[in-house]
């Protein structure tokens, strides 16, 4: 083997590391957003979230910003609205 293909099989591998790193970041970070986005509309973040990621990347992220819900404006947990009410029962429906 020559130096030259040795040279040129690193400079290969780094001109690959120095695009496919900047696509993983991009990918991981909307994948991550997908999620908290669905929890602050009261879908399920981890089902929004895989279908970002295994809907071929792009296609699953432009589904979710066509066809996301409004926001909801009250707190939610794993995509299901809690009212200060549900939490605590009401002591008198048990007598």
């Amino acid at each position: 083997m020559h130096d030259s293909d040795v040279f040129g099989s690193i400079m290969g591998m780094f001109m690959m590391m120095c695009i496919m790193l900047p696509m993983l970041i991009i990918v991981i970070g909307s994948v991550i957003w997908a999620y908290k986005d669905a929890i602050k509309r009261g879908k399920s973040g981890w089902l929004v979230a895989l279908m970002v990621f295994f809907i071929s990347w792009p296609a699953g992220l432009l589904i979710w910003l066509v066809f996301r819900p409004d926001k909801v404006s009250e707190p939610t947990h794993a995509g299901k609205i809690v009212d200060d009410e549900d939490e605590y029962p009401d002591p008198e429906d048990y007598k």
